[in-house]
């Protein structure tokens, strides 16, 4: 009797993920759902219990990925400060590609703009997702001010609060097919923004 073909759940996430930023929790129907993990539908609510189960798992592993993506950016520069500026910027051009990823909008603010009024669960999560994406920009920004970076006034966390609001405008606005030129002029006038707060020489 011939094996049933393993279940890769990386694979099926990784597909999961595509969907969902692409069209959303509520335009991903059970068949495409099915259709792009290659899975029966007994087979997917085994593995993810639910369609809200398997839509957790997909915007967890985004997130993850997305802080993976932010400490590699940082390991290639000798500052923290020219790290976050090219951080914004590689935003910036990845939004202006259009071909680079299903859509240039976070799903991580999809999800909370879509799910906030329809499943709070979801909503939840995503806000947490938020919060911890906050943080991981304090701390770095928190460490810059430590080793004589940023001016010693610097308030990291509202700073911190301020990039993300660019970040999230960058990746919203971007829905709206703006030339790539103007994408990564903004993504320079976001790095911008980290020039006040350094320390003069």
């Amino acid at each position: 009797m011939a094996r049933p073909p393993s279940f890769d759940r990386d694979m099926a996430l990784a597909n999961a993920v595509s969907l969902f930023w692409a069209k959303g929790y509520h335009g991903s129907s059970m068949k495409q759902i099915e259709e792009t993990l290659d899975m029966r539908p007994g087979s997917i609510y085994a593995a993810f219990g639910s369609k809200d189960g398997l839509y957790s798992e997909a915007l967890a592993r985004y997130a993850e990925a997305g802080g993976h993506e932010l400490a590699r950016h940082m390991a290639g520069h000798a500052t923290i400060v020219d790290g976050l500026k090219g951080y914004l910027r590689a935003i910036a051009r990845g939004c202006a590609d259009r071909d680079a990823t299903p859509s240039r909008a976070c799903l991580i603010v999809k999800t909370l703009l879509e799910a906030s009024h329809t499943h709070p669960g979801l909503s939840t999560q995503a806000q947490a997702i938020l919060e911890q994406i906050e943080h991981a920009l304090r701390t770095l920004l928190e460490d810059a001010r430590k080793q004589g970076e940023l001016q010693a006034s610097t308030d990291c966390r509202r700073l911190a609060r301020l990039l993300q609001g660019q970040i999230m405008g960058l990746r919203s606005i971007a829905e709206r097919n703006l030339p790539a030129r103007a994408l990564t002029e903004l993504g320079d006038d976001m790095a911008s923004i980290l020039d006040a707060y350094r320390t003069r020489s």
